[in-house]
């Protein structure tokens, strides 16, 4: 009872400092205090963070939380994330990409995936659904809202990549069909180099200059080589090599936050401009994915298991 007790004290104490933390940021903004302002932000994030970490239903959020406590500081403090001396940090991002990809291809078990290819259906509509509904959804934004071209091809882009770790994190989250869902990442992933290309040549064309074979190798670069990698590293020295399998999940979100913060801090002044209209274009892009994929999946009587799986891998 006592450890409880002093347990629930700690949690206390942890939720009162985030709030101190948050309070002081709105004091700070109100006096233009900007330059404190930025860290006051990042410390209520990463408070926060840790807090989630001791309740079971929120510790799968502390990452994304952590995400919003680095975003902070790029979007106060861009320049210390352009560049470090002569050399711009935007040159991480390929290799970056790389990485992650090879995490995911190490983390990758063909025994699952045979289990799922038994049964097609699912896979091929998943496939399908991600590369019809979240390309064209990113059109209807881009034009509709009337941004930059760079900008406007920029949401298309996202619509036409494929589905990756994000997805198969919110399946989890949501007890959904996780096998499925690798399944629907492996296969998505392989055919980029074909539709990602072809998508964009499609859709964006208009807007900035689409090579299709650039953008093929380009994927294939990114994407493909790094997850054959993986296979091979998963199926000849997973497990011999431990100390590599333990941090490869924590490289790989490290990786993620560090692109992101280097994105926002390159993107800062477009951020700035219009930013909460690019807010809201994302939140619609999700929400329109997220119910066309449920309800697809639904209309093709998958299981309650498998349309939650549907929903987060059209919302990808």
């Amino acid at each position: 009872m006592a450890l409880m007790a002093k347990r629930n004290n700690t949690n206390i104490t942890g939720f009162v400092v985030a709030g101190i933390f948050i309070i002081a940021f709105f004091v700070a903004s109100a006096a233009n205090y900007h330059a404190i302002s930025g860290w006051l932000l990042m410390l209520f994030f990463v408070s926060l963070a840790i807090m989630f970490r001791r309740y079971p239903a929120l510790k799968g959020f502390s990452f994304t939380v952590m995400i919003f406590a680095a975003v902070s500081l790029a979007m106060y403090y861009p320049q210390y994330f352009v560049q470090v001396g002569s050399f711009k940090l935007s040159k991480l991002i390929i290799p970056l990409l790389q990485v992650i990809m090879f995490g995911m291809g190490s983390e990758l078990s063909l025994f699952e995936l045979r289990t799922v290819l038994k049964k097609p259906k699912g896979i091929i509509a998943g496939v399908v659904c991600h590369y019809v509904i979240m390309p064209l959804v990113g059109f209807t934004l881009a034009t509709v809202f009337d941004f930059p071209k760079e900008i406007a091809a920029g949401i298309i882009l996202v619509g036409c990549c494929p589905s990756g770790l994000a997805s198969n994190v919110m399946a989890y989250l949501a007890r959904a069909n996780l096998a499925l869902s690798v399944a629907v990442t492996t296969v998505s992933t392989l055919l980029a180099p074909l539709f990602t290309p072809l998508l964009m040549r499609l859709l964006a064309g208009k807007l900035v200059p689409v090579s299709f074979r650039d953008m093929a190798w380009d994927t294939t670069k990114v994407v493909i080589l790094p997850i054959v990698a993986g296979l091979l590293f998963h199926y000849l020295l997973r497990g011999k090599v431990k100390w590599i399998d333990k941090i490869m999940p924590l490289i790989s979100m490290a990786g993620i936050a560090l692109i992101i913060v280097v994105i926002t801090a390159a993107g800062h002044n477009s951020l700035m401009k219009m930013g909460m209209l690019l807010v809201l274009a994302v939140l619609i892009h999700n929400v329109i994915g997220y119910t066309l994929g449920y309800w697809s999946g639904r209309l093709l009587k998958f299981s309650e298991k498998d349309t939650r799986w549907d929903t987060g891998r059209a919302a990808y």
